[in-house]
């Protein structure tokens, strides 16, 4: 769900509930796009960050207090001066639009009481914070929009100031159902489209699940969407919000502030306030985009050494396929040893009976050499073709070990969730001889990163190696001879592995393990993926193997989904 205006809307009670009447004690600026307030109510001390960065604009209370510049800037110090101390008499939003007015009661140079408005604008790039007096004309922005900015809407000081059109969207509270069937007319297939595109205020993913039960080849029942139009309007003028996060293989999807009662998700969190599902929902999603970037040098390094050797791969394949002559060769050898007396000195060809087939066999000749001389040729040329495929089987097997090994690399990159798993899948890089140790301090920094945790419901531990170091180490030191093992058939991918704890294992606990191995293998977005599975004391690793590799010669397989939604996770 986007910062759409009912999650504004949800907000906007919150703050009422906590701010209002409240005092504001400290004005701070952490960063240039960025407020924090510092508001005491009733014996309670709050902290309201406002963020309008272009990429994800925010605001939310929070507990977490933020370092300040040693130099405010001006447009922090012109909010000290007018409205530290203040008192917040209430906070509000025009309709459904990703606006919050914060209106501040103060005491002016007069000693007179005056009423002063902090705007919060929401609306991705061209978020704002805007400072007006209670007549609506600025007094200053965090940003400044000036003509060369906007021909259509500047934000000066001295301006006056106005709520920004919305794209022509009609106002969802006041609407009637021959408003609503003429914003469905638009996408009459699509009713959560044409909700969506047609009202201000309301994100696609939020139709969706108001609409969930209509499909879109029907033809709409407008008397029935509007029904379920006003359900949703009933719901937020009577502010019944209920924040919830949804969860997809046990990662942050989706948010709500609103409850449904079908939605589709197997998993969800449920929160008390909208502040700490927004600092829980985007400090889940910054984290991961953060370790994305942290390891795009890996990435980038494990793609060009994958590229280098599917290279490598291709052109040993095709030494390998012209070998397959060198029979060929063998056969016209032995055949001008047995034959050769009939050979005419001069001759560029010979025909013989080839007594490996029982047919006759034209054979090209050099007419400069023998027919001895002949068959020394083709000897030689089978013997260089015998020596290359030796080699080409060889290389070619390296090869694909590397190509197999350096693809368990990159889907281990996807996987990582931490600093350590970057550091642990870095040393593995280093180890196998693919870069170079960094300079510096030779002293080893202990690794935290730990193999996912996860619990069935009949009290069975269940461990996924998220690296080929923590493969081995689940594998060969973690499991025992009558645990089982688990891996997506002749995909890269984690090694998994169920505690028997000298238990036999329910038909569900060998489905949980097997959807884990699915779900964390290169097929993870795949419906259905095969999974191999054997007691551990079937799996080897052969000396001198790539880490993680390993071989079994017996196992058992199933078809499986990769949807682990419903496994609980208890640690890594």
């Amino acid at each position: 769900m986007a910062f759409d205006g009912i999650t504004v809307c949800a907000l906007v009670d919150e703050l009422n509930k906590t701010l209002t009447g409240g005092r504001i004690f400290k004005v701070a600026q952490p960063e240039s796009d960025e407020l924090l307030l510092t508001v005491k109510n009733e014996g309670t001390t709050y902290r309201l960050a406002i963020s309008v960065n272009a990429s994800v604009p925010l605001v939310y209370l929070t507990d977490e207090n933020r370092q300040s510049p040693p130099v405010a800037p001006s447009f922090c110090m012109l909010l000290r001066k007018h409205i530290q101390n203040g008192r917040i008499i209430s906070v509000s939003q025009p309709s459904l639009e990703r606006i919050i007015t914060l209106n501040i009661e103060h005491m002016d140079e007069m000693g007179d009481l005056a009423v002063k408005k902090l705007i919060i604008e929401l609306m991705g790039k061209h978020s704002n914070i805007i400072f007006t007096d209670k007549d609506n004309v600025i007094m200053d922005s965090i940003k400044h929009v000036g003509y060369n900015i906007s021909s259509i809407r500047q934000v000066l000081p001295g301006m006056d100031y106005f709520v920004p059109e919305s794209i022509k969207k009609a106002d969802p509270l006041n609407t009637d159902r021959s408003e609503f069937a003429a914003v469905v007319s638009a996408f009459p297939h699509d009713i959560p489209k044409a909700v969506s595109q047609g009202y201000a205020g309301i994100s696609y993913f939020t139709a969706q699940m108001v609409f969930s039960s209509k499909e879109p080849s029907q033809e709409p029942d407008i008397d029935a969407a509007f029904f379920l139009f006003n359900e949703l309007r009933k719901k937020i003028s009577e502010k019944d919000f209920a924040p919830e996060i949804y969860f997809e293989n046990n990662e942050p999807f989706e948010y709500s502030v609103l409850k449904y009662k079908e939605h589709g998700f197997k998993k969800t969190l449920d929160f008390k306030s909208i502040s700490a599902l927004l600092v829980y929902y985007y400090r889940e999603k910054e984290k991961r985009l953060r370790i994305r970037q942290k390891s795009a040098d890996l990435r980038k390094i494990v793609a060009a050494l994958l590229e280098k050797d599917i290279k490598k791969y291709d052109i040993h394949s095709k030494q390998l396929s012209d070998t397959q002559k060198k029979d060929k060769y063998r056969v016209y050898g032995e055949l001008l040893n047995t034959y050769g007396y009939n050979v005419s000195l001069g001759s560029d060809s010979v025909t013989v009976p080839n007594y490996y087939t029982g047919e006759d066999l034209t054979i090209p000749l050099d007419p400069q050499l023998s027919a001895l001389e002949n068959s020394k040729k083709y000897f030689d040329r089978y013997n260089k073709l015998k020596r290359t495929e030796e080699a080409a089987k060889v290389l070619l097997s390296q090869t694909e070990d590397e190509i197999k090994h350096l693809e368990s690399v990159q889907n281990f990159l996807e996987m990582a969730s931490s600093e350590d798993d970057l550091s642990q899948i870095k040393e593995e890089l280093v180890k196998s001889g693919y870069i170079k140790k960094g300079s510096g301090s030779s002293k080893k920094v202990p690794v935290r990163s730990k193999p996912l945790h996860y619990m069935t419901k009949d009290g069975f531990h269940i461990y996924v190696g998220k690296n080929n170091i923590q493969n081995e180490y689940i594998t060969f030191e973690l499991a025992n001879g009558s645990d089982w093992w688990f891996h997506a058939k002749k995909i890269p991918g984690s090694h998994v592995i169920v505690k028997t704890e000298g238990k036999n294992l329910p038909d569900s606990v060998f489905e949980d393990a097997a959807r884990l191995a699915a779900h964390y293998s290169k097929a993870g977005g795949s419906s259905r993926v095969e999974v191999d599975y054997v007691l551990r004391k079937e799996v080897k690793h052969p000396n001198g193997s790539k880490p993680g590799f390993v071989v079994y010669y017996t196992n058992y397989s199933m078809l499986i989904d990769t949807d682990i939604s419903g496994l609980s996770l208890i640690d890594g």
